[in-house]
């Protein structure tokens, strides 16, 4: 157990160090938009690049593994629903259900189970991001629209979920690694270097970048929220989900779906991830309880780090 801590504490550190520089006023609120610019935009994208194309395309194209993470996303969004319905309306259910769902594979799953796993992560971590930037998250969209106060209907929102997730560059990156890899193309040194350089930065500043977002939306956030309201979701993140993804990835291996068992782990690993910081920015543009969202975020992380510890002494 030490020794999976000597591995995953620098990189919660580095969460609360962003964390305690925003609340402390030595980062500006103003700048975390920067921070989030340069990680979404330039780092991550090179960092998922070289994934991608350094990963085989049968592992980045294993449909075994996106059916079973697809089906227990799916799972885990109508039990979030269940919940969360019983007290608030359609908007608020349908981001609780997504933060339920969603982890933070992108800012946190990829550098940690790189470093955990090594390159043989890539392949369960990008099925994980395209699951849950492409399906998971537009289908929540659509599901926030459906209430009295949404706006617009649902296909409206799908559509402009579908146009938001054409415009992150994660997809697109993820793409263009599996093109690169599918086609055995290497790209000349000097470019190749100046992408690695941008993916080494990607693991510090995002974990940074984390802390930071959470201690803004703590301290932006108005009004007091029950327990009840934030504490039950983010334990369905953070054992439901992976408990989920352990027992019907073992269920599919039994009925003779060609799973690898290692992947199979690695991708119990990123559902044990706490919730997407990024959820928290799409409450405030779609009008939710941005409060709620980033309580969630907050306690799932907070647990994390000794749930996702555990799991990985359970697993590895």
């Amino acid at each position: 157990m030490l020794a999976i801590l000597a591995i995953t504490f620098p990189f919660f550190a580095l969460v609360l160090c962003g964390y305690l520089a925003v609340r402390r006023h030595m980062l500006p609120q103003l700048a975390i938009p920067g921070l989030n610019s340069f990680v979404l935009y330039f780092a991550l994208p090179c960092l998922l690049y070289r994934f991608g194309s350094t990963t085989p395309l049968t592992q980045l194209l294993d449909a075994g593994l996106f059916g079973v993470y697809l089906l227990c996303a799916l799972a885990t969004v109508g039990l979030a629903m269940l919940v969360t319905l019983r007290r608030a309306g359609w908007n608020d259910g349908a981001f609780g259900a997504l933060v339920a769902a969603f982890p933070n594979t992108g800012f946190m799953g990829v550098p940690l189970l790189l470093a955990l796993l090594g390159p043989r992560s890539s392949g369960p971590v990008i099925v994980a991001l395209v699951v849950d930037l492409v399906i998971t998250t537009s289908l929540c969209i659509a599901l926030s629209r459906l209430g009295p106060a949404g706006g617009q209907s649902s296909a409206a929102a799908l559509r402009n979920a579908l146009a938001g997730m054409l415009r992150n560059p994660m997809p697109w990156s993820i793409l263009l690694g599996a093109l690169a890899s599918g086609v055995g193309l290497v790209l000349p040194a000097p470019l190749m270097n100046t992408i690695s350089l941008l993916a080494d930065a990607a693991s510090p500043v995002a974990l940074f970048t984390i802390g930071a977002v959470l201690a803004r939306s703590q301290m932006n956030a108005s009004g007091a929220t029950a327990l009840t309201d934030f504490v039950p979701i983010a334990l369905i993140k953070l054992l439901i989900h992976p408990l989920l993804l352990l027992a019907i990835g073992h269920a599919a291996i039994g009925l003779g779906i060609p799973i690898d068992p290692s992947a199979l782990t690695a991708l119990v690993l990123v559902a044990c991830l706490p919730s997407a910081s990024n959820v928290a920015l799409l409450t405030e543009r779609f009008g939710a309880d941005t409060g709620r969202v980033a309580r969630i975020i907050l306690v799932s992380t907070a647990l994390s780090f000794l749930s996702f510890s555990a799991a990985v002494s359970l697993l590895i």
